[in-house]
């Protein structure tokens, strides 16, 4: 490793998750110039699970970032770079020559800005511009033309013819196109992923850099000039809706969940089952813990008695609670819960979950609640609360729906999905009494949960939410 290699550290885009491949960079913390210490934030990323604060693991100054705001990169790419040995100067130290050994030729000292361009130009990546007139060093003459003692600056020697120039060595010119520019076009790692994610092949690209180098403001150019191209025959419909229709890139959460989705959906052979049930005790005693001194401060509603409903009916059918495992051809059966909560967030569904929730008392779960939705609207869920779920609940009532044919959440095997509280006319004790009245829809992965498990498992979450005691005999 070179000393300019040791001075100058790259941070690399780490795997946040679990093997995750890229994430985007949201906001930098620190901007070129500033003092950075190790285990200083730099940056928030979003993944596809969730945004997450990337630490800088060593001290220095700031080099250089290598990605505007809003740029997705692949996990293992330097995003920033780091003077660790601000103090070194600008130029890197060389060697001397050893005693009696002379120099050849010694090149005439390129101006300060040129010598530091061309320097920065290398640890960004893409090296010095092949149409570059900067002259490049000659090789070292031969030992023995070496060994002859230098001139004397007192007794300069008498002047030589001077020889015939050599021809260029086809190496040494840059490889050029047919239309006299580089064979590759020139630019930064940034510039090429911001091309890459418009479509915009370089080739076709004019640099207005220095050197021949594309810019970032080249590539737009290029970009709009397409999309003029394309938006000029277009009939006067499509003029008519301009101005009307927004695009946004999929990518971050939306496009996890949506291949997530896809996969489960294409994968897993759903079947959905549903049960209307009575729910007025339940309701009941959602307000009577609200008033019970244990509860005080906690988040106290009916997603929290649906859920450990849930958990008493695993409890009674535990095989509800496995896992489907394609690559082995086994069924992983699980002795512990993660109870994932769909929660719709700014940036769209993230599933969240309660480690261990089959062990934990009802307050201990009110708590674990509160927490995972708190931190979920703050846009704070870390991989690790996401990943890892057993069984998921879907709240679709808090948006007034009854009922729905829930996807399930990949690696799991059943979600359920708690519709709307609404008072309806039913039949109690042999009379049309008007009662709080839900649906639950349960959908389950037909590969290892039979129709009768799925079943028994609903109806046990049904009889639990209709006589609210059962939480205390059946768990």
């Amino acid at each position: 490793m070179t000393a300019v290699e040791q001075r100058f550290r790259e941070f690399k885009m780490p795997d946040v998750g679990e093997g995750l491949t890229e994430a985007e960079i949201l906001k930098w913390f620190v901007a070129p110039g500033d003092t950075v210490t190790d285990g200083q934030v730099v940056c928030e990323v979003e993944t596809a699970k969730a945004a997450v604060e990337l630490p800088i693991p060593f001290d220095g100054v700031v080099h250089e970032l290598r990605f505007d705001e809003g740029t997705t990169v692949d996990v293992g790419t330097a995003i920033i770079s780091v003077d660790t040995d601000p103090g070194a100067g600008e130029a890197a130290p060389q060697a001397a020559p050893a005693a009696g050994e002379a120099v050849a030729e010694a090149p005439a000292a390129a101006p300060e800005s040129e010598e530091k361009e061309g320097r920065q130009a290398n640890l960004v990546g893409y090296g010095a511009a092949p149409a570059s007139t900067k002259r490049r060093p000659r090789k070292p003459l031969p030992s023995a033309q070496r060994s002859a003692p230098a001139p004397s600056a007192a007794a300069p020697a008498p002047q030589a013819p001077a020889p015939a120039p050599a021809p260029a060595r086809p190496e040494a010119a840059p490889e050029l196109n047919g239309s006299g520019r580089p064979a590759r076009p020139l630019a930064k790692p940034p510039v090429r992923k911001l091309a890459k994610d418009l479509g915009i092949d370089l080739e076709t690209v004019t640099p207005s850099g220095a050197d021949g180098i594309i810019t970032r403001e080249d590539v737009h150019a290029a970009a709009e000039a397409v999309q003029a191209a394309r938006e000029t025959p277009v009939a006067a419909p499509a003029t008519a809706a301009q101005g009307r229709e927004r695009r946004v890139p999929v990518k971050g959460v939306r496009k996890a969940t949506a291949q997530a989705m896809v996969n489960s959906a294409f994968t897993a052979p759903h079947v959905t089952e549903f049960v209307t049930v009575d729910v007025t005790r339940t309701m009941k005693l959602v307000s009577e813990l609200k008033q019970d001194p244990e509860l005080a401060g906690l988040r106290v509603n009916p997603l929290l008695l649906v859920a450990k409903a849930l958990l008493v009916a695993i409890r009674r059918n535990p095989d509800i609670n496995a896992t489907w495992d394609e690559g082995n051809q086994e069924i992983v059966y699980k002795d512990y819960v993660n109870l994932g909560i769909a929660a719709a967030t700014p940036r769209g569904l993230i599933v969240p979950n309660i480690k261990d929730a089959d062990a934990k008392t009802l307050p201990e779960l009110a708590s674990a609640l509160g927490e995972l939705v708190g931190t979920a609207r703050e846009g704070r869920t870390s991989p690790a609360e996401m990943s890892g779920g057993t069984i998921t609940i879907t709240n679709v009532g808090v948006f007034g729906i009854d009922a729905g044919t829930p996807i399930i959440n990949p690696g799991e095997s059943a979600i359920l999905a708690f519709g709307a509280v609404k008072l309806q006319p039913w039949v109690h004790k042999g009379e049309v009494k008007p009662r709080q009245v839900t649906t639950l829809a349960l959908s389950f992965d037909h590969r290892l949960v039979d129709g009768e498990l799925g079943s028994k498992v609903l109806a046990d979450v049904a009889a639990v939410l209709e006589r609210p005691k059962r939480l205390i005999t059946w768990a």
